[in-house]
């Protein structure tokens, strides 16, 4: 279904957005294997809950995230505020298992809201509902008792999060397992967070569409022209993990950026910080790589909202703002490049910020099927800029 024109208007921030920070932060971090490591190396809740009263994270590590973020070209941060494993990074009424009650004794999430705000950042708070901690967190799927006392458990948490540190811009949920969203009454409960948050955008975890989806590890755009965010790792895992030292480059990380705004979508980037809150050098030195570009290219990007129709290129791909195409060549051909599915009639071509190119729009003929393309010549041997080189091209339609 597609969005109303209120719906749009909420949204356009999002969509100028682009570029977001993910943070896996937790208990899970301290062990170093992944954020699903309770459950995967069958941790007894015991074990696991002695984690909390050893945790030290630096009060600092949020700001240093948010600048972070901010010198990468990133628009806004999202926080796993409580993860699968069911300890709450917030102050809470409602469970002991939290932040402010054990190790660390402070507000994580008012920290970091705090932080992103200081630096200009939209503030996002995910939370899951699935629950491996909580005895209810399993019973409440067969049992009507145990069901009535997590669900209100659940809005209770999400509650707290909408009331307590003023305007959230996302709220980024994640599995609902063991139950549906008319068992966990998901309905409900965004219309209890729209009326503590008119503006929020919500995605679409909680078993309801909402506002956006969020394709995992991939680059799928929204079939019926809804919203979308693909949410991505910068190696293989969401929570601190140093033995994977697979991290995606500027090069990489650039391209997906260039994906997800071609076809209208936003990239939401995962770093998983060390238990005191250090970032891995790997993942900083190559954000401040896509910041750098991104400083000098940044409107082909944030601004380029229109999402183009077309096939996928060797070369690279398109983003579009009205009559503008910007052709972002990340595999530069030499001095001639040849383009197809250019809608319109071209009126210039030229390097981004620089010099005029020639080109010549023709259509050729594959027996009777018309072929149509754009030759560009004169270009450098070899590209002005070796993480993308933008060609911009003013059409008329």
């Amino acid at each position: 279904m597609s969005q109303t024109r209120d719906d749009a208007e909420r949204l356009q921030w999002f969509r100028d957005a682009r570029f977001g920070m993910f943070v896996h932060w937790g208990l899970y971090s301290l062990i170093g294997r992944h954020e699903w490591v309770m459950n995967t190396e069958h941790m007894a809740i015991n074990d696991y809950e002695k984690l909390a009263k050893q945790w030290r994270p630096r009060p600092d590590a949020p700001r240093e995230w948010a600048r972070l973020a901010r010198n990468s070209g990133m628009r806004y941060m999202v926080l796993t505020t409580k993860h699968h494993d069911g300890f709450c990074l917030f102050d809470s009424e409602l469970t002991d298992f939290n932040a402010a009650r054990l190790g660390p004794r402070r507000d994580l999430v008012a920290e970091f809201v705090a932080a992103a705000r200081a630096e200009g950042l939209r503030v996002g708070l995910y939370f899951s509902p699935m629950d491996w901690r909580h005895p209810d967190g399993t019973r409440c799927a067969k049992e009507a008792r145990a069901r009535r006392r997590f669900v209100s458990l659940t809005h209770g948490l999400v509650r707290e999060l909408m009331s307590n540190y003023g305007k959230i811009d996302i709220l980024w949920y994640d599995t609902i397992w063991p139950l549906d969203a008319e068992k966990l009454q998901s309905k409900e409960m965004n219309a209890m967070v729209r009326a503590l948050q008119p503006e929020i955008i919500i995605n679409n975890r909680s078993g309801v569409p909402e506002d956006f989806g969020t394709p995992e590890q991939k680059i799928e755009a929204d079939k019926s022209g809804r919203m979308w965010e693909a949410c991505m790792t910068m190696n293989d895992a969401w929570g601190y993990t140093p033995i994977d030292k697979e991290y995606k480059s500027a090069w990489t990380i650039l391209s997906k950026l260039r994906q997800v705004a071609a076809g209208g979508g936003n990239l939401l980037l995962n770093v998983g910080p060390s238990p005191a809150g250090d970032v891995p050098y790997e993942c900083t030195a190559v954000l401040n790589q896509v910041g750098q570009w991104l400083r000098v290219y940044g409107s082909t990007i944030y601004a380029a909202t229109d999402p183009v129709k077309g096939e996928h290129i060797v070369c690279g791909n398109y983003t579009r703002k009205g009559n503008k195409l910007y052709f972002h060549c990340s595999r530069w051909p030499g001095s001639r490049l040849i383009l197809r599915d250019v809608p319109g009639r071209v009126r210039s071509v030229r390097l981004y910020g620089g010099k005029k190119l020639r080109f010549l729009q023709e259509t050729v003929f594959r027996g009777t099927y018309p072929l149509p393309r754009v030759v560009i010549s004169g270009m450098p041997e070899l590209p002005p800029d070796t993480l993308s080189t933008v060609i911009e091209i003013e059409i008329e339609e």
